[in-house]
């Protein structure tokens, strides 16, 4: 535990405990979207369905990265992530990506990353608001950050991947 770097975040005002939740929620969130990423990747099939795989394969990878990356944060501040996988679904912001039926839809599959990207989008927007409102933590502000822009990044390549 960062014992120093809890005294600072709160000596700004930011009230470290309900911080620690938002973090493991967005934590929750990057796992069960890096699980469902990966499924899609192994199950899409069909014309162009290789070529959308690895992209959503990359994706998952990102996905994984921003848990760790959250959880090294959680723990800076005297957290720690959910030790139980069931509670990552009772937690998450964006408990589950909707999984077409049909599997060889890759435009069913690629929208329901587009929704699921949203729903990360506007979870780490609203904690970047809420920083802002409560108190400098110029330290999650930026890995928070830097995982917003990485979502809208994702995003954006499943839109221009669809044509929108």
């Amino acid at each position: 535990m960062g014992r120093k770097a809890r005294e600072i975040v709160e000596r700004a005002g930011v009230n470290v405990n309900q911080l620690i939740e938002m973090l493991k929620k967005a934590y929750a969130d990057e796992w069960i979207a890096f699980y469902y990423y990966s499924l899609l990747a192994k199950l899409a099939k069909g014309i162009g369905s290789t070529e959308i795989a690895e992209q959503i394969k990359k994706i998952a990878n990102d996905e994984l990265e921003h848990q760790s990356e959250l959880a090294d944060r959680i723990i800076q501040l005297g957290g720690e992530p959910p030790r139980k996988f069931e509670d990552l679904v009772k937690i998450a912001n964006c408990p589950y990506v909707k999984v077409p039926e049909n599997t060889g839809d890759l435009k069913a599959i690629v929208k329901a990353i587009i929704e699921a990207e949203g729903c990360a989008i506007e979870a780490y927007d609203k904690i970047l608001k809420w920083l802002k409102d409560v108190g400098p933590d110029p330290v999650t502000f930026h890995v928070i950050r830097h995982i917003l822009q990485e979502e809208v990044e994702h995003e954006d390549l499943f839109e221009t991947i669809l044509g929108e």
